[in-house]
């Protein structure tokens, strides 16, 4: 009789001591359950009993006694008529559904997004989920198949993969523009949830409770688009602007040489067109410079009784930079003029067509 009773299972338990254990089969050791045996299931466990590959009777947390009234499903699948008296054999899997907090997410591919800025953009995103089991028969199906003992780190193998394909169909359905992305992080997790959770329960018997985005990150190329447009925002206006590119170019050193001097040249025209634009130097030809040369002065002079026609110094006067500057603006093509004799003239109107390019 001690022998009998060594081969049978009067007391199922399990006393879970780890925090990553999500499924456990309980190890009969090919012993038998015997009519009346004890069935203990604590709190955010759930005991699911398999008799030959099918699901049978489903119990909560609490003490139950296995009877004939206590177990109707596998009553019915192994055929007792009138009730067992015999001890069976049976798997009986426990489930924990307390809530697994922290486990991370990330894309191992750029997810291909349509935004209303920068049109087709690669984006990778990561951060974490909590979830718990809802379905148990479902996620032992699905998810733990026969496993003994199914933990969180082989979860988090087997479902990575899917809850990214479904977050990336979800936020490419989400349409947030990329801009706004990295101040809505909270936001986007919780208006993804109810597009991930119909999905993840139905599929796999889980519910995902929080779904945090932790970042969403954009190739190098279009971090640099977004920079220059914050920077062109901060500029603000042409003034600004041109204040700002004359600091760059002190700060690199382009004082000197080809370079300084285009740079320069590209300054002082931009001024002059701002200038021009407010009506600062619309009527009448600026006087001569003091101390400015007798020749300079004489040009200057003859340039008065025709506004509309300038020479070369007269327009750099005008635009504050050198004559030579100019000089070389008229070799190169780009500003229009009319030599005479051994000197140049440029009318007003091919000076606003330059200063309109």
């Amino acid at each position: 009789m001690d022998f009998i009773k060594g081969e049978l299972l009067e007391i199922i338990e399990w006393q879970d001591d780890s925090r990553d254990t999500i499924a456990w089969r309980y190890p009969d050791d090919d012993k038998a359950i015997k009519n009346g045996a004890q069935l203990i299931v604590r709190e955010s466990q759930v005991a699911q009993f398999l008799y030959l590959g099918q699901f049978g009777d489903t119990f909560t947390p609490g003490k139950h006694t296995l009877t004939t009234d206590n177990i109707p499903v596998l009553t019915r699948l192994k055929g007792w008529k009138y009730g067992f008296q015999s001890p069976f054999k049976a798997d009986v899997y426990f489930v924990n559904t307390r809530l697994f907090t922290g486990n991370k997410w990330g894309t191992a591919n750029p997810i291909m997004l349509r935004d209303a800025d920068l049109g087709v953009v690669r984006a990778r995103a990561y951060g974490t989920y909590d979830f718990k089991v809802v379905n148990v028969q479902t996620f032992l199906k699905e998810v733990a198949g026969s496993d003994h003992d199914f933990r969180v780190d082989e979860f988090a193998d087997t479902m990575r993969s899917r809850i990214v394909s479904i977050f990336s169909d979800a936020l490419a359905n989400a349409h947030v523009p990329v801009f706004d992305v990295a101040t809505r992080y909270i936001e986007l997790g919780d208006a993804l949830l109810p597009l991930i959770n119909p999905v993840i329960s139905s599929k796999y018997g889980i519910e995902v409770s929080s779904f945090i985005v932790e970042n969403v990150s954009v190739p190098p190329e279009v971090e640099q688009a977004i920079d220059k447009r914050s920077a062109m925002s901060a500029i603000g206006n042409l003034n600004d602007y041109v204040k700002y590119q004359m600091a760059q170019g002190m700060a690199a050193g382009g004082g000197g040489g080809a370079a300084g001097m285009a740079s320069e040249l590209a300054v002082g025209f931009a001024v002059a067109k701002e200038l021009m634009q407010q009506g600062g130097l619309t009527g009448g030809t600026p006087p001569p410079l003091p101390g400015a040369p007798a020749a300079a002065a004489g040009a200057a002079a003859s340039t008065v009784a025709n506004p509309d026609v300038l020479d070369p110094a007269t327009v750099a006067r005008m635009l504050g930079v050198s004559e030579a500057d100019v000089m070389a603006e008229i070799s190169a093509g780009t500003l229009a003029a009319k030599k005479i004799g051994s000197s140049y003239r440029v009318t007003r109107t091919a000076l606003d067509a330059f200063l309109a390019q």
